[in-house]
């Protein structure tokens, strides 16, 4: 006798149990890194108005947050410094400074949560007058290999400090080399590069250059080294050489609108890629939810899923806590 359909694959959605044994992808905390913004003084909170919910916080309201962060079971934090304006120049002395903010910041989470990771960024952007990642030349252009030396110093006085994880953010050509040998050279054998590979430059990043302080500063675009959207082939090329040059994993940023970009890093070089669901994304989400488009709990697991289903071994994202207090961590 003919049944007809022969297959029902709604047979194994039927129930809650079924759905939770033929999952294919799990998302955990333990696949969260939690961006934090940091800035002067003592006890401060500063909100941020284009990422409600997001602040930045002094170096003790820092250590609060990741002590919030290991108890919800997250495993790492990246750190972005709001440097005062006085500090900025044209040359982003500051991130050279081994008592900086992000240095202080490193060294009160180490000492207070020794068993946290910490991602700290490379770029120059935090710490520059016209808010470029790099030094510039009399035509605004920034210099490649010129700031591909400042990134080195600022990437060791970050490991000095008691960085686990750089994260070189700039996009100039052969950075990651030079930090691997420094690195190396300095005994940071066990200091990872997780390399921002595909970086474009996105409309994205508004909410991120207001909580840094540098999107009033930014003098043209940066367009002449972050990457063209319209391109993917050039982004495996762009993450082939950080990884021929010692990256331990690589980046896709933004994120949602570059899942294919994931996949594509994901099943091309079988390595650790991380992607960064950015302020504007979040800033989407928050949006929608303060609408009523959208159930928020939901759209943020949904979102976060997605990163793992493309291929990701983790997600930067400013919902980490909230989305680990979800998962019951």
């Amino acid at each position: 006798m003919s049944h007809y359909p022969a297959l029902r694959l709604r047979r194994t959605r039927s129930s809650a149990w079924s759905r939770r044994l033929h999952a294919e992808t799990l998302l955990t905390p333990a696949d969260l890194i939690w961006p934090l913004f940091v800035t002067e003084g003592d006890g401060v909170e500063e909100p941020i108005a284009s990422l409600p919910g997001v602040s930045r916080w002094s170096v003790d309201g820092i250590v609060a947050k990741a002590r919030e962060a290991a108890a919800a079971g997250i495993p790492c934090l990246a750190l972005f410094p709001n440097t005062p304006p006085a500090l900025r120049s044209e040359d982003g002395g500051e991130a050279l400074n081994p008592d900086n903010l992000m240095c202080r910041a490193i060294r009160a989470i180490k000492d207070a949560v020794p068993d946290i990771g910490v991602l700290t960024d490379v770029a120059l952007d935090p710490y520059t007058a016209h808010g470029h990642d790099g030094l510039v030349d009399a035509a605004g252009y920034v210099l490649n290999d010129e700031t591909a030396e400042v990134l080195v110093g600022q990437a060791l006085n970050q490991a000095r400090a008691g960085a686990d994880v750089i994260a070189p953010s700039d996009m100039m050509d052969g950075r990651v080399g030079l930090i691997r040998e420094a690195l190396e050279d300095e005994g940071f054998v066990n200091v990872q590069i997780m390399a921002y590979a595909a970086k474009y430059a996105s409309a994205f990043y508004g909410p991120f250059r207001d909580a840094v302080g540098s999107r009033g500063l930014l003098k043209g675009d940066k367009k002449t080294y972050q990457m063209d959207p319209a391109n993917a082939e050039e982004a495996l090329r762009e993450v082939a050489l950080d990884l021929d040059e010692g990256a331990d994993s690589v980046m896709v940023k933004p994120g949602l609108p570059y899942l294919d970009i994931v996949r594509r890093v994901k099943e091309r070089f079988e390595v650790p890629v991380f992607a960064y669901q950015v302020s504007g994304e979040y800033a989407m989400i928050e949006a929608a939810a303060a609408a009523g488009a959208g159930d928020r709990n939901a759209l943020v697991l949904e979102t976060l899923m997605a990163f793992k289903r493309a291929g990701c071994s983790g997600v930067l994202s400013y919902h980490a806590l909230h989305a680990a207090r979800l998962m019951g961590g």
